[in-house]
């Protein structure tokens, strides 16, 4: 294929996917996104959103679509099953200040700043992908016809169970790494009973919990988090009552009753095991894997939304940097991102004790922790050095990407 009519695949229309084209076309690609589902999706669970991400949403422009949604003003109570409450930490307190929202957030503001005549075709999916020097064949089926067509490079940003990475580097045993722990989340119709629509809770038993976070504009959002022995047995009967066995045998007490009874009733929610995608390598010729078809920080590291803004903005830079040769700028990306990924997939694991304390030490320090931040003289001096750290680490992956997009 010429190099004036580049043309790339983009599989799925998530965060990762619609980041990449507008990407692409900044540096005169022709990205084609194609999305299994028959629809654009809205809603989805909380994010956090980062340095980083809000940079790399400022150079594909959209950032200022997003919304921040985080609730400055609220409190955020440690509850235990019975309603008991103490003072906890919340959203306000995580060092640099995130900027909270839900997943289609990001997507629908990205959709709106994509190029109109960049083509999505919804309900269509990769059913076989072949490659060669030059370029790449897909079979793409649609409606129960199967089209081939060829592209000069093929993105999967089509997540954690990506049919890319099945199709081109194995099944996904191969390159899913269980964490063994099962979240929940969805949003909630109205307040628990006696809780603020303006406040946060936090209930924390040995391998469970369930976080309450509150938004500015829209109601609050729940997550369950928990861990288990038989993740594939999770999969059984409906999420409630695996949520209901995990938080058993003791009785739930009003404010779980209250949060499964909205879990039953849901038609929107996220109920899947926690796993990170581990990869020697993200791309095998002129196929590459971005966000969690790459990688999967996980929801406990919260860079998920951030890495794949970032990892998509450095993806254009590579590709516009070394034109003649997509292998090369694959390898080029991947050199310079992975430093970053692997310290964000370590956090997604060293950090799912601060959503699900293993034991009681773990929540006792907890609380000693929460005790200290809210301390004056010894509160500031944590934030400070904490703050440091993460924006350290943000500013770092900021570089990367806009430093090479600036070479």
């Amino acid at each position: 294929m010429s190099d004036e009519r580049r043309r790339c695949l983009i599989v799925g229309c998530g965060v990762s996917g619609i980041a990449i084209a507008i990407r692409l076309r900044q540096i005169g690609w022709e990205p084609v996104i194609v999305e299994r589902a028959p629809g654009r999706r809205s809603g989805g669970y909380f994010i956090v959103l980062f340095g980083a991400g809000r940079a790399a949403a400022r150079r594909l422009g959209f950032a200022d679509a997003m919304p921040d949604r985080a609730v400055r003003d609220g409190k955020t109570y440690v509850v235990d099953r019975w309603g008991g409450r103490r003072p906890g930490l919340g959203a306000a307190e995580i060092p640099g200040a995130p900027h909270m929202m839900l997943r289609g957030d990001v997507e629908r503001a990205a959709y709106e700043a994509l190029p109109r005549d960049v083509e999505v075709r919804f309900a269509t999916q990769p059913v076989a992908i072949e490659q060669d020097e030059s370029g790449v064949h897909v079979a793409l089926e649609h409606g129960g016809t199967t089209t081939t067509e060829r592209f000069d490079l093929v993105v999967g940003a089509d997540g954690l169970r990506s049919t890319v990475r099945r199709l081109v580097f194995g099944p996904h045993e191969q390159h899913l790494h269980r964490l063994g722990y099962m979240i929940a989340a969805y949003a909630l119709p109205h307040p628990l009973d006696g809780v603020s629509p303006r406040d946060g809770i936090c209930l924390f038993e040995p391998g469970r919990a369930m976080w309450l976070f509150p938004f500015t504009d829209r109601p609050q959002s729940l997550l369950f988090s928990y861990r288990t022995d038989d993740v594939d047995g999770q999969f059984t009967g409906r999420p409630a009552d695996r949520i209901r066995d995990a938080f058993g045998p003791e009785p739930l007490g009003p404010l779980l009753e209250q949060a499964l009874d909205v879990l039953d009733d849901a038609d929107e929610f996220l109920f899947d095991s926690v796993e990170q995608a581990r990869m020697d390598s993200w791309s095998r010729g002129r196929v590459v894997l971005v966000g969690d078809s790459a990688w999967c920080v996980s929801l406990y590291s919260g860079m998920g939304a951030s890495s794949a803004l970032a990892g998509a903005d450095l993806l254009g830079t590579m590709l516009r940097r070394y034109p003649a040769d997509v292998p090369r700028a694959l390898r080029a990306w991947e050199s310079r991102l992975r430093p970053h990924i692997t310290t964000y997939q370590e956090a997604g694991i060293s950090k799912r004790f601060f959503f699900t304390p293993d034991n009681h030490r773990q929540i006792v320090g907890r609380s000693m922790a929460a005790r200290g931040l809210r301390l004056p003289v010894i509160g500031g001096a944590l934030r400070s050095i904490q703050s440091r750290s993460r924006i350290t680490r943000e500013r770092n992956l900021d570089i990367a990407c806009a430093g090479a997009a600036a070479a």
